[in-house]
């Protein structure tokens, strides 16, 4: 039976004509949460668990931890799982906005790395509303018993790092930071593999620009340069993060998963070197290009400028015979005007000769 201050509560709400408003509550996290496993021992507990039971699991056992993946979430939503893994307002705030360029920031003891993930889009033809590197974002708090990672985008989903890490028992044993060291060398072997087909697109517009007797606008060469610097600012802000990982930044990745990074590193290095690469030379064909363009905008005049010689010899002489005097020699000649028609002839032949003897035309 309710308390009678209940009622009387009720009571006054129904008569002032309206029903009390209770807040709403918040979003089960079940509902954007991608996956949530607990991991003992580098093995996966079985079932499905929502993220408090998970951290419960854990902290009972006092052994093992939680992994959590969520896709776009809000705000309202990531608050939910903030509040109870203690994740500070700034790190959740950068997670559920985005754009945020590649860094690694420490509050407490929780990790919070930002990675920009890549995808190559192929393309039939360049305009300049085209594509050709797609640029996403994946956040990591990495805590002493718990990983979250945000995924902003629809490509480089984690599920293929959950599968092999899982089927490693080994490496899950060391903890959250195996999975961080997992997660930033999926990114990084992406990078390689984008960079790879960017260079065969690269390579090709080489060939074009130095073939002969081909055409190729410079325009397209601007937009591979641009797509090229978007992949510079996911690559290049990244080595400090994995380096500052691979020093020994925090004592929440220990020296066994160091040197992993350490092989990450190396790995983003040659991408570097590669996109460093990529820019220089597609200067040089830009380069190349204008001064091909500028060539052939010669070689066109001078094909133009000979045809003008070519053509205004018979009008000079059409001109002239053209102002109708009464005393002009020749006029009154029966063969004058075929032997002025074989004059021009022979004057455009003349200068046609000369003209392709030095390769004008």
């Amino acid at each position: 039976m309710p308390s009678l201050p209940s009622l009387g509560l009720r009571g006054r709400a129904a008569r002032n004509g309206r029903v009390a408003q209770q807040p709403a509550a918040p979003a089960r996290p079940s509902t954007y949460v991608v996956d949530c496993g607990v991991y003992v021992d580098g093995v996966r507990l079985p079932g499905s668990w929502t993220h408090s039971e998970a951290i419960e699991e854990v902290r009972r056992r006092g052994t093992g931890f939680v992994w959590i993946g969520l896709h776009e979430p809000d705000e309202a939503q990531l608050n939910v799982l903030a509040e109870t893994f203690g994740l500070h307002e700034l790190a959740v705030e950068d997670a559920v906005h985005a754009h945020q360029r590649p860094k690694l920031e420490r509050y407490g003891s929780t990790l919070f790395m930002v990675l920009k993930t890549v995808r190559y889009i192929a393309n039939e033809k360049l305009t300049a509303t085209s594509e050709i590197v797609e640029t996403g974002e994946l956040m990591a708090f990495v805590g002493r018993d718990f990983v979250i990672t945000v995924r902003h985008g629809k490509h480089a989903g984690l599920a293929q790092v959950r599968s092999q890490l899982e089927e490693d028992p080994e490496q899950l044993k060391l903890g959250p930071a195996a999975v961080l060291h997992g997660v930033a060398d999926h990114v990084v072997d992406t990078y390689l593999e984008v960079t790879e087909t960017v260079q065969d697109d690269i390579d090709e517009m080489e060939a074009a620009v130095f073939a002969p007797r081909t055409n190729i606008e410079a325009e397209q060469i601007y937009l591979m340069k641009r797509e090229v610097m978007e992949l510079r600012r996911a690559v290049m802000p990244l080595a400090r993060p994995l380096q500052r990982l691979a020093e020994g930044y925090t004592p929440a990745v220990p020296e066994e998963v160091r040197s992993y990074f350490r092989n990450v590193e190396d790995h983003l290095t040659t991408v570097s070197e590669r996109v460093a690469g990529f820019d220089e030379l597609l200067t040089t064909l830009v380069d190349a290009t204008l001064a091909k363009i500028t060539l052939q905008q010669n070689t066109d005049m001078r094909k133009i400028s000979a045809w003008v010689a070519i053509v205004s010899t018979p009008t000079m002489i059409a001109g002239i015979y053209g102002m109708n005097f009464e005393v002009m020699p020749e006029t009154k000649w029966v063969f004058g005007y075929p032997v002025t028609l074989l004059v021009m002839l022979i004057a455009c032949l003349v200068l046609f000769k000369i003209f392709r003897r030095n390769r004008w035309l």
